[in-house]
């Protein structure tokens, strides 16, 4: 297989997505014609790399504008033996991320007007203005947990409807979990205070009775 010369990539559609451009599409000839970029050899790989590179610095300007979150990723394998993907890649982010145990312990329902505390379980509804991936690599890069649920053991659901009738909004005021609308709660997160790590609560094996003689 090929030695892959990189150690992270970035989707330029998910974040076009996330920049929420009002275009019809997200095909490259869109984003090309909304940014102003003639294609000179459409569907040609290098026409199409150089419109890439194009688009891409305007693309940037805006998500620095808008604080977006770059959808970076980690290149899971240096080695890519013959083009296929296992299922377990494919599995969507917020499966992968539902499943990811927390370092730190979860310090309970998050209370209105103090911070967020590492370890806290988030949840998504899907009234929101940001994408979900661009959400939950926010909560994971913070310290925090994502769950797909929502229980008495959730901390806060992401919500831009302050009243929901329906969904995990809903849910979640039937628990009593309070909610943030999503530009609030990232704004929060640059001021998340440290958790709690998971080690500190296991108990340490007590010492074998054969080193006791010693």
């Amino acid at each position: 297989g090929a030695e892959l010369p990189i150690d992270s990539v970035m989707c330029t559609v998910e974040l076009a997505r996330r920049l929420a451009l009002g275009t019809e599409n997200l095909r490259l000839e869109t984003l090309a014609a909304h940014w102003g970029v003639s294609q000179m050899r459409p569907h040609d790989a290098l026409d199409d790399a150089l419109v890439l590179a194009q688009i891409l610095k305007p693309t940037l300007a805006r998500a620095r504008d808008r604080k977006v979150w770059l959808p970076l990723r980690e290149v899971s394998r240096r080695r890519w033996p013959n083009g296929h993907i296992t299922h377990e890649e494919l599995r969507p982010l917020k499966v992968l991320a539902s499943r990811l145990p927390c370092e730190y312990v979860n310090p309970g329902v998050f209370v209105p007007g103090r911070p967020l505390v590492q370890g806290m379980r988030v949840a998504l509804s899907a009234e929101v203005a940001r994408t979900h991936e661009e959400l939950v690599e926010r909560i994971l890069h913070a310290g925090l947990s994502y769950t797909d649920l929502v229980d008495q053991q959730t901390s806060v659901v992401i919500c831009n409807e302050p009243a929901p009738d329906q969904g995990k909004g809903y849910q979640a005021a039937e628990l009593g979990v309070p909610l943030l609308d999503d530009e609030t709660f990232l704004g929060l997160l640059t001021h998340v205070v440290g958790g709690a790590n998971i080690e500190e609560f296991c108990d340490t094996p007590a010492e074998s009775d054969q080193y006791t003689l010693f």
